[in-house]
């Protein structure tokens, strides 16, 4: 069952010092006293069409959408550590705006992806960002962990690219220097790089014990 899938997993407490929001080798350096496993809930948001679930089926190709909100989990290596990443994907209830606050509660890590191509895919990530925070309601929101991703960056060859790479860094200079990766579902391009990033951006920012439900 689902509940003894997640008693099964054993949450300790971590120390971090976080040098700099990125996905430098500096920004992970940090004291750890974590158990062999550890679960982290990633929330994926963006507008409906964005790649959200292409992107999740390229880092674990079993993933399936369903109606209504759900998850893959897939097991990643981490510093000796076996990490279980928990990635709930949308699954287009973003067009009616019926998550609820179920869906964000107990998040670790949100990540946020627009379409490169499409410039109002961007232009509705501060409304995300900001749904976000309201909905789960961090005890410290200025320094819940986002990762931005700009997908679909092989449509066409980037030829009819609306959002450039500087403006969508600056963007993330603003919501205190948050990892940014430009990545294509279709073509597997950055898509595990950016999720590795997620899983290390989640443990270097997060107080465990961690709370999923």
């Amino acid at each position: 069952s689902l509940f003894h899938f997640f008693s099964s997993f054993k949450f300790v407490y971590i120390t971090s010092t976080i040098t700099d929001r990125s996905c430098s080798s500096s920004y992970f350096s940090r004291e750890m006293l974590i158990s062999d496993r550890m679960l982290l809930k990633v929330i994926v948001l963006g507008d409906s069409g964005v790649g959200k679930t292409s992107l999740m089926n390229q880092f674990n190709k079993q993933y399936k959408a369903t109606i209504g909100a759900d998850f893959v989990t897939k097991e990643l290596h981490i510093d000796d550590k076996l990490v279980t990443l928990q990635i709930w994907d949308t699954a287009g209830q973003e067009r009616f705006h019926s998550l609820g606050v179920a869906f964000y509660r107990g998040a670790d890590c949100c990540v946020l992806v627009y379409d490169v191509n499409i410039q109002k895919t961007f232009e509705t990530l501060q409304t995300w960002h900001e749904e976000f925070l309201n909905q789960a309601d961090p005890s410290e929101p200025e320094r819940f962990p986002f990762v931005l991703l700009g997908n679909k960056v092989d449509t066409d060859g980037g030829a009819n690219r609306a959002v450039s790479e500087k403006t969508a860094r600056e963007w993330c200079a603003l919501k205190g220097n948050i990892p940014y990766f430009e990545t294509s579902a279709k073509e597997n391009y950055n898509v595990d790089e950016a999720f590795l990033c997620v899983a290390k951006t989640a443990l270097a920012s997060e107080h465990h014990p961690v709370d999923v439900f």
